[in-house]
């Protein structure tokens, strides 16, 4: 059996529980943030437009289901620069994620030249431009990264989650108080699951990863992150979206993992890996109703679930970069922040 090749994200996978612990520890209701969401809840802004690029634009979505009634709408930052500047006017309240709160994209949206109503950000880094620039900041505390979003990545659901709570005037963070525990339980067993997928993922050249509602952050940000953990094409997309075409690509060679998700979704989502066997690809379900322990989490409160929905994905970035006989995460020609557009 390949061996994994073990380095510092390894290590940054395995210190997620703390990250998201330390962030719920720090994370405070400032003047700023306040004045924010009392001008949301007085109806203050007819939109929300919620922005980031890569992994912090897929957490976004989960946010996005709690605010549609008012309008949210999820676009990256980029094209919401060049394209889709006129969204954002006295009307609207941007919320922008950074994990560096200083990649190219969110430099040119904090430059001044787009004027929002409010601009939230959401960094890991205080002092950003992202940061410096916000109307109001929800600073996380995930820690130094060496390479691929992970603690950055939970931790900035999780501040995400308690923005929803502030600006729906729910209970404050009461939905994730059993998150890191449950994330630590999971990840305890991180040699277990990976000597599992390991022996589930041999000849697998292409993977699709995809789900409904909330899941949907995990999913996107599943295929970003075994691309540049990994080098191999990997994809994240909606169920619905699945069998509209990459269906027909099902094989032996092909690896697809499907969450559960909510009840309402979850008989949909297990008709589609039932589909997917049928058609030759090898498909699991990821969720509590998982057969492989790889892909099996722990129940928690709905709003908690993409904390954990992530991490056998990122089990699975271990096991390929095994097969592939190389260190996951290890950058070649990516950069941590991506400084040019």
């Amino acid at each position: 059996m390949p061996d994994v090749v073990r380095g510092p994200y390894l290590g940054d996978l395995l210190r997620q529980p703390a990250a998201v612990e330390a962030t719920l520890a720090a994370l405070a209701v400032d003047d700023a943030l306040r004045g924010v969401a009392e001008r949301f809840r007085a109806g203050a802004f007819r939109r929300v437009v919620l922005t980031g690029m890569g992994s912090s634009l897929a957490a976004l979505h989960p946010l996005a289901i709690r605010l549609v009634s008012h309008g949210a709408i999820v676009i990256d930052a980029s094209e919401l620069i060049h394209a889709h500047a006129r969204l954002i006017d006295e009307g609207t309240l941007v919320v922008a994620v950074s994990q560096s709160g200083r990649s190219a994209e969110i430099v040119r949206l904090v430059d001044g030249t787009l004027r929002p109503g409010a601009l939230v950000g959401v960094t890991n880094t205080a002092g950003s431009p992202l940061a410096t620039a916000a109307t109001a900041t929800l600073l996380t505390h995930a820690g130094e990264e060496a390479t691929v979003s992970c603690k950055t990545y939970v931790a900035g659901l999780a501040a995400l989650v308690l923005l929803g709570d502030l600006l729906s005037g729910s209970p404050f963070a009461t939905a994730l108080a059993a998150a890191p525990a449950a994330m630590k339980t999971y990840l305890d067993r991180w040699e277990e699951h990976v000597a599992e997928l390991i022996a589930l993922t041999a000849g697998i050249r292409d993977v699709f990863v995809a789900g409904r509602g909330a899941s949907v952050a995990a999913a996107y940000t599943a295929g970003l992150i075994l691309k540049e953990s990994t080098r191999l094409h990997a994809e994240g997309m909606t169920s619905a979206a699945l069998r509209h075409g990459p269906l027909e690509m099902a094989a032996a060679h092909v690896l697809a993992l499907v969450y559960e998700g909510d009840a309402a979704v979850a008989p949909l989502n297990a008709a589609l890996v039932a589909d997917l066997v049928r058609a030759g690809a090898r498909a699991f379900l990821v969720g509590a109703a998982a057969t492989h322990a790889c892909f099996r989490l722990p129940i928690v409160d709905p709003a908690a679930r993409p904390l954990l929905e992530i991490l056998p994905a990122q089990m699975l970035s271990l096991a390929l970069a095994a097969h592939a006989g190389i260190e996951a995460g290890r950058f070649v020609h990516a950069t941590k922040v991506t400084a040019t557009e």
